[in-house]
């Protein structure tokens, strides 16, 4: 990270490609993920940590904001309609909401089996599977597994409702920020985007890095890009009243 990235600055790791991530994102902190590959892509999930029956809800997100994908200036609201976490930084462009995320089932059929008994860790991972480890280990299973932000991925919607991967999205370097609205559990793997058509397994690394906030600003771009994000906030501040 450049010395004015690094101000704050409270950790930093790898997450390795295929590999998965948890963490609980303070409200006053942010996260910076960084594609250390062309190509990356970086399934997401989010979750109230103090009360993870509320979670990151894909609709909201859409209808809240009249759009089809994330980027910088727009938001993540949970199911109680409050604000998960910002997006304060953003040098891809398009962050993907409707793709979903690989599966055991969708691996194999594209790139066949390759099992950790015979190629130890150049095994075969999938982002469900991944997705599920991390839970089980909050007491959580596949009942919260919800929808799912791609980050560094671009699919495109025709008037049709078909879907379409655009490859070439992010290049290495590339990075998100994400700002903590409210104590956030957030779990993140590198699995390969589903749509994602290279012939072969290849997933990416990324970087995260996780940081203290600095003073807020008297207008934030989030906060006032459209009156829903306002309400939004509002709702979030009551509930740490």
């Amino acid at each position: 990270m450049t010395d004015e990235a690094l101000t704050g600055l409270l950790w930093e790791e790898t997450i390795q490609a295929g590999a998965s991530w948890t963490h609980v994102l303070k409200r006053g902190t942010s996260l910076r993920i960084t594609a250390l590959e062309d190509g990356a892509n970086a399934p997401a999930i989010f979750f109230n940590a103090d009360c993870p029956v509320e979670r990151y809800s894909m609709p909201d997100t859409l209808k809240a904001q009249h759009i089809a994908h994330l980027t910088g200036g727009f938001v993540l609201y949970s199911d109680m309609g409050r604000i998960l976490c910002s997006i304060t930084e953003d040098t891809c462009g398009w962050h993907d909401l409707v793709g979903g995320h690989n599966t055991a089932t969708s691996v194999q059929d594209r790139f066949g089996t390759q099992r950790f008994q015979e190629h130890h860790n150049a095994f075969y991972r999938n982002t469900r599977d991944n997705f599920l480890m991390e839970l089980a280990n909050w007491g959580l299973g596949l009942r919260d597994l919800s929808a799912n932000v791609n980050f560094f991925s671009k699919v495109q919607v025709d008037t049709d409702g078909n879907l379409t991967y655009i490859p070439g999205n992010s290049k290495a370097g590339d990075y998100v920020e994400l700002r903590a609205e409210m104590n956030v559990l957030m779990v993140l793997d590198t699995g390969q985007h589903p749509l994602d058509p290279a012939p072969q397994y290849a997933p990416a690394a990324v970087r995260v890095a996780v940081k203290r906030n600095a003073a807020d600003s008297a207008v934030d771009a989030c906060r006032m890009a459209c009156p829903e994000n306002t309400r939004g906030f509002i709702n979030t501040e009551r509930y740490f009243l």
